[in-house]
């Protein structure tokens, strides 16, 4: 897998990206610690990602390397390129992946870490509402509770 879909993945699975608003991100975007996402779907005057350093770095890296200038799209492809890339990434896996799972996974992966629920839900989705982030965690099995229990109390 080439450098461009590991970061247009990583963007989505560990900062809870949606795919349009990879597909939109431009070096003018990148922050210090952080990228902006202009024109959300939430439809607020811009949000703000927050994505480990690591992965803030090889995006840098990655703009330097192809020279983009600060207006221009860092991933130029369209959104079913982007959602076939995302579907092929899932097969090599032997998994069925749509694009919105990689979102779904950031804010799984979160809340199993123990990051709280609030910050799941207004940070990594930027959710306006609890109880839409609450959609998208993934669902607890028996063994997985029965071992939190005895880690909390046992």
């Amino acid at each position: 897998m080439n450098i461009r879909n590991r970061i247009m993945l990583e963007l989505m699975a560990r900062g809870g990206m949606r795919i349009g608003e990879v597909l939109n991100l431009k070096p003018a975007d990148i922050q210090e610690r952080t990228l902006a996402v202009q024109n959300p779907k939430s439809g607020r005057v811009g949000e703000t990602v927050y994505v480990p350093r690591k992965l803030l770095l090889r995006l840098n890296d990655y703009v330097r390397a192809n020279n983009y200038n600060s207006s221009e799209r860092i991933f130029p492809i369209s959104y079913v390129a982007a959602w076939s890339m995302v579907k092929k990434a899932g097969k090599l896996v032997d998994i069925e992946l749509r694009p919105h799972d990689l979102r779904r996974h950031a804010a799984t992966y979160a809340s199993r870490s123990g990051t709280p629920l609030e910050i799941v839900s207004k940070v990594i989705l930027r959710h306006a509402d609890l109880s839409t982030t609450q959609k998208y965690l993934g669902k607890v099995n028996d063994s997985e509770a029965i071992r939190w229990i005895e880690t909390l109390y046992g």
